[in-house]
């Protein structure tokens, strides 16, 4: 950290690692009282049919361990036309037969994937009426294209080192404010962009990650912290009007475009599809967060780092299928899209970083996903060997 100018971060994972913890932002908002969903100009309401949302959805339960992490998509008004729907299915095959390598989907759509992937959400409490799921995985698995950059080249004088340091003390600070995950993944989303659109010092390199975070806590949380208080954490080295000064340079080198789709959900859905354990689940978003400190990840589609992270965990854990299972995972592979050779890449970059973790200065993803919450997965003996991981024959040294 005295090498980057950065503050010391291990105050911070001392806070991380206290007994008691206050209550997620979200556990906050999860309390809110439930709204009726409103009954549309013409729309027919069957007798003793209740609009009011059950306690068995998102905001009245606490979801699975594997789920907690989820979206929430608002309703829109349904288009009953049936043309609309065979209209977006088509494009979707369309669009996954022009990348490289894609598997035949027409066996499984329009009838078994969109039904799987339908329940998936529904599980998963990402949505308050399915009847919209299968419109929404379609938009994902379009605007995904929109997430990746073109190279992994970084502007002078910044490395992949430099670089991943800053994520590093960045998920520190996310831990700190018990921010969402989908806030953790847009933060460096963004960061990846800012730093090739934008000139900024070395020494301004710590502020544009805070910038950041703040950004994207303030398109995905509810509660927000102090401008102070982001200072505080950078030990008062800039100031108040120095972090705004920032903030209005990275979105007007944006262009206000906020969006991205992260690959954690479609690893919840693919692993929802294909009934994936707990500890699959959690091996996985290890393996998922971990690739955000590699600077060659981001070229690669949301939806290849969340099907590359599912199979090294799967290969990790080496847990038996049974045929239904074998079933489901084959329905699942199909959302990973591209080639084996693309998937088998990501793995490698996953599994070298997870050879490393223990023993790297950037350890803030190892101490977060060594806890009894996250069934110790970081802790594996399986990573003690990259090779070993890929199922390749390890080298003597």
């Amino acid at each position: 950290m005295a090498r980057t100018g950065f503050c010391d971060s291990r105050q911070l994972l001392d806070l991380h690692m206290t007994e008691e913890k206050q209550l997620p932002l979200r556990t906050w908002a999860n309390s809110c009282v439930l709204k009726e969903r409103r009954v549309f100009e013409g729309e027919e309401v069957r007798p003793g049919q209740c609009y009011k949302h059950e306690q068995e959805n998102r905001w009245g339960r606490r979801l699975p361990i594997s789920a907690e992490d989820g979206i929430i998509m608002d309703y829109a008004q349904q288009d009953e036309s049936a043309s609309t729907d065979v209209y977006e299915e088509e494009a979707l095959l369309k669009y996954l037969h022009r990348l490289p390598g894609t598997p035949s989907l027409r066996e499984f759509m329009p009838g078994l994937l969109r039904r799987e992937v339908e329940v998936a959400i529904s599980k998963l409490g990402l949505l308050y009426d399915k009847t919209y799921a299968w419109d929404i995985f379609t938009d994902m698995m379009r605007s995904q294209l929109l997430c990746t950059l073109p190279n992994t080249d970084l502007p002078k004088p910044f490395t992949n080192t430099t670089r991943a340091i800053l994520v590093d003390w960045l998920i520190q600070v996310h831990e700190v404010f018990q921010f969402s995950e989908e806030t953790l993944y847009l933060a460096v989303h963004l960061l990846n962009r800012a730093l090739r659109l934008i000139k900024v010092s070395i020494t301004g390199l710590q502020l544009l990650g805070v910038v950041c975070l703040f950004l994207a806590a303030k398109k995905e949380e509810c509660l927000l912290p102090e401008v102070s208080e982001l200072c505080y954490l950078m030990e008062n080295a800039y100031s108040k009007k120095q972090l705004l000064r920032m903030e209005r340079r990275v979105l007007t080198g944006l262009k206000f475009d906020l969006y991205y789709c992260p690959p954690l959900h479609f690893l919840l859905i693919s692993a929802s599809v294909a009934r994936c354990s707990d500890k699959v689940v959690w091996m996985a978003r290890y393996l998922l967060e971990l690739s955000l400190l590699e600077g060659q990840s981001v070229v690669y589609l949301p939806a290849q780092l969340a099907g590359a992270a599912l199979r090294l965990a799967r290969r990790v854990l080496q847990e038996t299928l049974s045929p239904e299972g074998e079933t489901a995972w084959c329905i699942a592979s199909s959302i990973h899209i591209g080639s084996e050779a693309i998937l088998f890449s990501i793995m490698q970059i996953m599994a070298m970083s997870a050879a490393r973790a223990h023993g790297r200065d950037t350890r803030a993803t190892f101490i977060k996903f060594s806890t009894i919450q996250t069934l110790h997965v970081s802790m594996h003996p399986a990573f003690k060997t990259a090779s070993g991981l890929l199922g390749l024959p390890c080298t003597q040294t």
